[in-house]
Parts: structure tokens; sequence; C-alpha cells
């Protein structure tokens, strides 16, 4: 890890830690930090991270379960200011638009979008356009997900808009879930293999008992493949080819969800699904995440689609040389 990598990943766990559950003081707190501004290049005043310094907060959030959207900040401005348009204010994202683009105007709905309501404006791509619409133009119904978690309704009728080309705003949404899951699944691994060597059973501690030390080795093998191919993926988004391996990594983390999630309440038992324990504040938003920004089939329609377009000859020679960039880029 570099320095400066160290350094964002050490100011984000102890800005996470001191989190007061203020949605606005603790948004002032994470622009105080300066982690909206994390992916935007110093050049437009920001503080010129990769995807790596990003995956180094997103996972401390997943890990803490913090419900702030400070990814889909970081991913908004990041847009914003590449398709020049203004990055001020508290943005959020919506993972798809229904609507249409009329005489400079947006009519149509966003839905589900993350925290929608708290925000200033929503980024939304729409007839290949990337566009900032204002929050304050539309009718908001609030709305939340499995874990709590804001996902209101917009709707616009004629609103003003600004424009910029359109960047891949879905799958870098796809991205920062993949990040996010990487982290609370390491945390909800430590909470399960703290729980197994601390609780007893018939007279021995859970962690002794074979079929338990199983289901956590098949978890942290999951959570080893998620970090592995959220890597991945961060690295080929920094090189601008980051669409087939960010497939993968949705998928993988999806898959992963599955089997992580099942796992911990099988070791927990009864206590996992009590309000009062931590485990469920994991599992929940693991549960939720799964679907947001592409779930399961979706991604494997899109991959599959995308190597039976290239033909069967293709596969093998596109795989080694995506292998040999991943190569010569970690030389």
């Amino acid at each position: 890890m570099s320095e400066m990598r160290a350094m964002v990943a050490e100011t984000a766990a102890r800005l996470f830690g001191a989190l007061g559950g203020d949605f606005a003081a603790d948004m002032a707190a994470v622009e105080a930090a300066g982690l909206g501004d994390l992916l935007v290049s110093a050049d437009a005043g920001g503080f010129g991270g990769d995807w790596g310094d990003a995956a180094a907060v997103l996972r401390l959030a997943g890990a803490a379960a913090v419900a702030l959207p400070i990814g889909e900040l970081m991913l908004a401005r990041r847009l914003a200011c590449d398709a020049g348009i203004d990055t001020r204010g508290l943005l959020t994202i919506a993972a798809v638009a229904e609507g249409v683009l009329a005489d400079g105007g947006f009519s149509g709905a966003l839905r589900d979008v993350p925290w929608g309501g708290d925000c200033v404006a929503v980024l939304a791509v729409v007839d290949g356009r990337l566009l900032r619409l204002a929050v304050s133009d539309a009718v908001v119904t609030r709305g939340a997900n499995m874990a709590g978690e804001p996902r209101d309704a917009l709707v616009f009728d004629g609103a003003a808009v600004a424009a910029g080309a359109a960047p891949a705003l879905f799958e870098f949404g796809a991205l920062l879930r993949v990040l996010q899951v990487a982290g609370a699944l390491e945390a909800a691994l430590k909470l399960s293999v703290d729980y197994v060597n601390g609780r007893e059973q018939f007279g021995r501690k859970l962690a002794a008992f074979q079929a338990v030390q199983q289901l956590l080795s098949q978890f942290a093998v999951e959570v080893a493949a998620v970090e592995a191919a959220a890597a991945v993926a961060c690295e080929a988004a920094d090189a601008g080819d980051a669409g087939f391996a960010i497939a993968v990594a949705k998928i993988r983390a999806n898959l992963a969800i599955g089997v992580g999630t099942a796992a911990a309440h099988q070791v927990h038992g009864a206590i996992g699904f009590t309000q009062e324990y931590g485990l469920h504040l994991l599992t929940r938003r693991l549960w939720s995440w799964r679907g947001e920004f592409g779930h399961d089939a979706f991604w494997s329609v899109r991959l599959g689609n995308a190597v039976a377009a290239a033909g069967g000859d293709a596969f093998w020679p596109q795989l080694v040389a995506r292998s040999d960039a991943h190569n010569r880029r970690m030389a």
C-alpha cells in the first residue's frame, strides 16, 4: 500500500469510528476529510486519487456498515468533472432513468436513488447523455432498501438539466457495490470467527467442531475471491478498460454474498438475527447490494453476450490478453 493510500485509509477509519448518526453532520465530516473529491483530479481541485484509493475507503465503509452515500458522492463528482458538469454540492447517482429529454428538459422518473431526497442533485444517463438533475425540481417519494438505507423515487416534469458526455455510470456504480461488499463480507467473517472462538457448546468451543471449521473455511475463500476480483476491477478501471472486469467482479461478489451470509448466520444461530447483535447490519446490506446495479443474472447475461459476440475462437486469446495486460501493469 502506498503512503498516500495508507493515509487515506487511516483518515477514513478514524472518521468512520467517530460518526454520530446525524446525516448532515456526518456528511459534513466526510466533506471536511476530502473524501467526496477523492476521485477528482488534482488539476480540477480534487484529491487526485485512483480506484485503489477509493477501494481502501469503501471497503472500510462496508466493514463499518456506514449509512452514508460516500461512494455515490465520489463517483458522481468524478463523472461530473470528466463531463464538464457542475460538481458542487452533495451529489448522488441513479442506476436507471425512465423518461425522455425534450426541449432541453427531462421528464420521467428515477427509481431507488441512494439518498436521493437528501442530496442537491442526481446524476443519471438518459439518451446517451449524462444529466445533472436538481432534486429541488423533483417530486420525491421516500423509500429504503432492506438495510434501511434511503432509496428514493424522484419524478421530474420538464426539469432543466446540465448535460455532458455519458460515461459508464451503471458499471462504475456496480464497482462501488463490489468494494462495499468486499469490506462487509470481511467484517462478517471476522465477527463469525470471533463468535465461534468465544462461544461454547457441549463443553467445547464452537470453533472446535469440524462442520463449523468447514463453513468458515468456505466463507474465507469467498472473501478472498471477492477481494481479488475487486482489485482487478479497480486496476482495469484506472487503465480505462473496466467493463469485463467489473462484470466478473459483480458476479463473483453476488455469489459470495449468498455463501458468506448463509455461513455467518449458520454459525451464529438465533443470535445472528437479533436486532441487538451487529451481524444484521452487515448481512442486510449485503442482501440489498446484491441486487443493486445489476443482479447475478444481469451481469451473467451481459458477460455471456460479450463473449458470444466475439466468437468462440476469440475467447482464449482475449482472456490471455487481459491476463498479460494485468501482468504488465503489475510489473
